[in-house]
């Protein structure tokens, strides 16, 4: 019996072409997951501790140990394989890059560490926002590009208390990684925990009729505009005892000093 070889390769050659074709279809189809968090949390929480810095009790980041340490590397290489098309809600987009931005802030201290502030890395050309921060997604990216033309554009105020420019006046950086199915809760802890800072987040002083200020509630006040203003809404995160003060009209409003040391 004679076999027709060439005929048989041809047909495994096509069989073997559909296969790919089809795995390629499930492929596009498939839902692609939101990027995993759950290594940032591990190092968040084997970095990160409560510290009282410069008088500030504060969320104080060890960056000799997090700058040796082989996972943190790992995550920043991991950032650039996302894609973004992955990202499908707001949630998930917020989850993300609040997470990224807080991850990149620490690369640029660790990765100069020791140094007293953020701000020793930049230079007198090149602000330290606007220096290459890390490659996400394919392409390098900086803070500012990170907070102003990415998370600033998504309509969310609670986001400037939720990024950390590894500072000491910043908002602590969260004892736990932002994640996409709590966020909305992480975000208003967030806001009630900063204003319950005095020393850097909110106090009134009722005998003056004066309210102390983050100076971030003053660099980012057009964030919060569509919400009625900023006392407006920071009044839904105190008490009902300071909500009320914050509603006279009279009250006039004062913003604190900022400090630059780094939050370790």
């Amino acid at each position: 019996m004679l076999i027709n070889t060439n005929y048989n390769a041809g047909v495994m050659k096509k069989a073997q072409v559909l296969s790919i074709s089809l795995v390629l279809i499930l492929l596009s189809v498939m839902p692609v997951a939101a990027f995993d968090f759950s290594d940032w949390d591990a190092l968040i929480k084997k970095h990160v501790s409560p510290k009282k810095v410069d008088g500030v009790m504060i969320n104080a980041v060890n960056y000799k140990n997090l700058k040796s340490d082989g996972e943190f590397q790992k995550l920043v290489s991991r950032l650039n394989s996302v894609r973004e098309d992955s990202l499908k809600t707001k949630d998930e987009k917020l989850t993300f890059w609040i997470n990224t931005y807080n991850i990149l802030a620490a690369k640029m201290v660790a990765d100069r560490f020791p140094i007293k502030s953020i701000k020793d890395a930049g230079s007198l050309f090149t602000r330290v926002w606007k220096k290459p921060a890390g490659h996400v997604a394919g392409k390098e990216r900086t803070l500012d590009e990170i907070e102003h033309e990415i998370l600033r554009k998504m309509d969310e105020p609670r986001i400037h208390v939720a990024i950390v420019c590894a500072s000491v006046s910043c908002p602590d950086l969260r004892l736990e990684a932002f994640k996409t199915d709590s966020l909305n809760a992480q975000l208003d802890d967030q806001m009630k925990r900063f204003l319950q800072s005095s020393e850097k987040g909110m106090r009134i002083d009722k005998k003056i009729n004066r309210v102390y200020l983050s100076s971030i509630f003053k660099w980012f006040k057009d964030d919060f505009e569509s919400r009625g203003g900023v006392l407006k809404f920071v009044s839904s995160y105190v008490s009902p005892e300071v909500a009320k003060a914050l509603s006279n009209p009279r009250i006039d409003v004062s913003y604190l000093d900022y400090n630059w040391g780094i939050n370790g």
